[in-house]
């Protein structure tokens, strides 16, 4: 009998950030991958949110702040900012394809 060891390679999520300025997302559409962090920063001078019915929900983020978010399930999200209906954009999330992680 033949013993077969299998060895997994670590796998590196990824950061995304999403700049909130000018009353709008940048970039208003987004892809990530299944477990990686996205991070909203709010570089506008009102607070933001960040909402997916359902999906997510940043709550208020001031400004000059932040809110990180792991993207776990794969989909189509559209958001927006719930205090500023007009504020819309997507982010789309795609099974993870295995990223080797840095050394």
């Amino acid at each position: 009998m033949t013993a077969i060891a299998l060895y997994a390679l670590p796998v590196q999520a990824a950061r995304r950030i999403i700049v909130i300025e000018n009353m709008r997302f940048t970039p208003a559409s987004a892809t990530v991958e299944r477990g990686d962090e996205v991070v909203w920063i709010n570089r506008d001078l009102v607070a933001h949110t960040a909402t997916s019915a359902g999906a997510f929900d940043s709550h208020a983020i001031a400004p000059g702040q932040s809110w990180t978010y792991v993207a776990r399930v794969p989909g189509r999200y559209a958001y927006g900012c719930s205090l500023h209906p007009t504020m819309k954009a997507t982010l789309i999330v795609e099974k993870s394809r295995g990223r080797p992680a840095s050394q």
